[in-house]
């Protein structure tokens, strides 16, 4: 049974988090998007945890729980993202990880834990921890063996594993002799698997993607497409831990030059430019003089041990790049994704389909055609077949992305005014 997952997002407790976003929110939007497994979200929050406790039901031992009084087959796995920010060999780290636990009852040891070792885990839903990622690590195997540990978004430059302000250059420059231990690492917006795979330290590491959503209309644009027999928290750790290809089917990726942080560049200057560039100008912005923000496409081309050609695609799990349908509207319609006439058309939209990645990943293009406008309609099967334009996101900013041309945007327009769908 295919099953679209998304492990880690975080919940209304979380820093710049919609306030709106409880478990209802969650279930509601995992059902737009087509999720079908969607992380919990920051349990180490107690106020949180105890909402986890108060309104999740576990079905049949499965580590997997559904909203009490609800009908909905959206299923939560019991996961949170920790940050970690302390020194080591002489340099400052910030690293943020992606905890998975078997059920709430060893997510709350985990707490107490954490709580015990002098956590301030009320502070946020994504709490600070002044330990070691490794010191997590072996907080978390020692709660329990069958708990998995995700370093997130590993190339993002500020809190990351790979990041190039404050990470490492190796998995075991940071995890030590608990290595093996990490079996799976979360390419975040800004990269893509292909990116990924140049390192070869990484080759036996299974690539994840998820969205660190902070609101619903965010949850799902990446996720993990697994094949499960059994639908339990078990089976989708060992398909993880085993870079199972026949199970993992694929990835859903952004595009990565949409992620915040591609390029490099700086955004109060409104600066940006590809890694050659900014080693022509030293890593220092031409507009005033202070150090650009090193993105991640520099940062792989630092560490990477292999070319794009050399790549051997074969050994790896696929993906899928899309563009979320909310963002093809917009540049459709040429209006901000977040107006009125792009949310109407969405939405209905996704009554007629069902939900978003049915348009995105499953529909014909004849299908597609019955339910919305055909230029539209031939946007969405450009996306698939990667026919789109680029411009990189930096320092922060996301990154834009252009399908359609004016003409066919005139043409949207034209329809609007006559009131064609």
């Amino acid at each position: 049974m295919r099953q679209i997952i998304d492990l880690h997002i975080h919940s209304k407790y979380a820093r710049a988090t919609s306030k709106f976003f409880d478990l209802a929110e969650m279930v509601k939007w995992s059902e737009i998007k087509g999720v079908d497994i969607i992380s919990c979200a920051d349990f180490t929050h107690p106020a949180w945890f105890a909402q986890l406790e108060k309104n999740l039901i576990e079905d049949n031992s499965s580590g997997l729980y559904r909203l009490k009084d609800s009908n909905s087959a959206v299923r939560f796995i019991i996961s949170t993202e920790v940050s970690c920010i302390y020194r080591q060999g002489d340099k400052t780290r910030r690293l943020h990880l992606c905890i998975l636990m078997p059920n709430l009852t060893s997510a709350g040891k985990f707490n107490q834990a954490l709580a015990a070792r002098g956590a301030k885990l009320a502070s946020d839903g994504r709490p600070i921890l002044g330990m070691s990622a490794k010191e997590v690590l072996q907080i978390m195997l020692e709660t329990d063996k069958r708990a998995m540990m995700i370093p997130a978004h590993v190339w993002t430059p500020w809190f990351a594993v790979f990041g190039s302000k404050s990470g490492f250059e190796s998995l075991e420059e940071c995890f030590e002799e608990l290595t093996p231990h990490i079996k799976a690492i979360e390419t975040g917006l800004s990269s893509d698997p292909l990116m990924n795979w140049r390192l070869k330290e990484l080759d036996n590491i299974t690539l994840v993607s998820n969205s660190d959503a902070h609101s619903g209309p965010q949850i799902g644009r990446e996720a993990n497409v697994m094949d499960l027999s059994e639908k339990t928290y078990q089976e989708i750790v060992d398909i993880i831990a085993t870079k199972n290809r026949t199970k993992f089917l694929y990835t859903i990726e952004f595009y990565p030059e949409e992620g915040m942080y591609h390029a490099d560049g700086h955004k109060d200057c409104g600066f940006s430019c590809l890694p050659e560039a900014s080693q022509k100008l030293k890593g220092l912005c031409p507009k005033c003089k202070k150090p650009l923000t090193i993105g991640v496409l520099a940062q792989v081309e630092k560490l990477a041990t292999l070319k794009d050609n050399e790549v051997d695609k074969n050994q790896h799990i696929p993906y899928k790049s899309i563009v979320p349908l909310p963002s093809i509207i917009s540049d459709y319609l040429g209006v901000g994704r977040n107006s009125q006439r792009v949310q109407k058309l969405f939405l209905d939209i996704i009554v007629s389909a069902g939900n978003e990645f049915k348009v995105l990943l499953d529909l014909s293009a004849e299908e597609l055609i019955k339910i919305m406008p055909a230029v539209l309609a031939d946007g969405i099967i450009r996306m698939r077949q990667n026919k789109i334009k680029l411009i990189p996101g930096y320092d922060g900013q996301y990154g834009q992305v252009e399908i359609f041309s004016k003409k066919e945007r005139q043409v949207a327009r034209d329809n609007q005014q006559t009131k064609l769908f």
